[in-house]
């Protein structure tokens, strides 16, 4: 069960219509293209909808690599029946950025932006959340039920190694004009990582790519992935395979491969080596997480969690395999819940 404290609610039965302004329906707690489709299906019903997220509006897609391109179509990353209208076949993340802000500016949705939730207490019907802002103010917010819709990108896995803290090692890749004609080590052999290498070798770097693997994984986009092979096979890009990486310092890398340890010059670190779920704020709520892919507990027709009133959607739903919810198919989590709330609360008043 939730670690939950009873909370009374002021307000009599007969005032149940004229609620303070801190009090919602619905309270979504994650701003990414998921959590804004929930609110938009909640809010279609005439709850009364607020978002919340610790940083901006769709704060994931904002700390993608500034000249990222998506894998998919405009049409599947298209929320609340908007078009998402690209002049590429793929968009771009400045595109997405634009249309996430164009979705949230049409159905006008309360979005609580920089404020970080620290505690969901009460019951079912009556939750309250709170928040601290920037300026290290605290919130409280009521509301009848809430969605969980927090993602997994701001949550690194680190690879708990000596010099991982250095002010060099970053767990997230921007653009790569700061690391021209420096000596740069990239961490992973996924998407992340191959973008990395390629663009701060074409920018001027010196790239040493370490992965665990045998080589590139299997998933990498198909247009990257013949690039960076490439680069790696003419000795642009320098790549061990099999390896892992030992210990960092200021001016060097020490990594294990197949040949043995061996040292290299290093100005700069970039660790992209994944994310995870917040999973302890998960079992803080109260919601059971299953013992080999931390996959909480839900129904699958609703995905109410096993704390009443509670729901989760997005990729957090799929644990641990993060492969396996993309904004594709997490965005169809917001009709699932609607549908139950509708049956739970009737219809909305907003």
């Amino acid at each position: 069960m939730a670690r939950t404290e009873a909370i009374h609610d002021p307000l009599p039965r007969a005032q149940a219509t004229s609620r303070p302004e801190s009090w919602t329906d619905v309270t979504v707690i994650g701003a990414g293209p998921t959590g804004l489709a929930c609110a938009i299906e909640a809010q279609r019903l005439g709850f009364k909808v607020m978002v919340i997220d610790k940083g901006c509006l769709v704060n994931s897609i904002f700390h993608y690599p500034a000249n990222m391109t998506f894998f998919t179509t405009p049409e599947l990353l298209e929320i609340g029946d908007l078009p998402f209208n690209s002049a590429n076949m793929k968009p771009t993340r400045q595109e997405a950025l634009e249309y996430y802000r164009n979705v949230a500016q049409h159905y006008r949705l309360n979005v609580h932006q920089y404020e970080w939730v620290k505690t969901v207490t009460g019951e079912d019907g009556n939750f309250r959340v709170t928040t601290t802002d920037r300026g290290g103010k605290i919130h409280d917010y009521r509301t009848r039920k809430v969605i969980l819709a927090t993602g997994y990108y701001d949550l690194p896995n680190y690879m708990s190694i000596p010099g991982e803290d250095l002010q060099k090692v970053f767990h997230y890749y921007h653009e790569p004009h700061p690391y021209y004609d420096t000596d740069v080590v990239v961490i992973g052999g996924k998407n992340s990582a191959a973008i990395a290498a390629l663009e701060l070798w074409r920018h001027g770097a010196r790239v040493t790519l370490v992965h665990r693997g045998a080589g590139m994984h299997a998933h990498v986009k198909y247009w990257i992935k013949p690039d960076i092979e490439n680069r790696i096979k003419n000795g642009e890009i320098a790549a061990f395979f099999n390896s892992s990486v030992l210990a960092i310092t200021p001016d060097s890398v020490l990594l294990n491969t197949p040949e043995g340890e061996r040292s290299i010059h290093n100005d700069f670190v970039f660790a992209l080596t994944g994310y995870h779920p917040d999973y302890d704020f998960l079992q803080s709520l109260g919601i059971e997480l299953s013992s080999e892919q931390c996959r909480p507990m839900c129904d699958p027709e609703t995905l109410e969690s096993n704390v009443p009133g509670l729901y989760v959607a997005g990729v957090i739903v799929a644990g641990s395999r993060t492969n396996e919810i993309f904004i594709e198919n997490g965005r169809f989590h917001g009709q699932l819940i609607a549908a139950d709330l509708k049956q739970k609360l009737g219809a909305g008043t907003r």
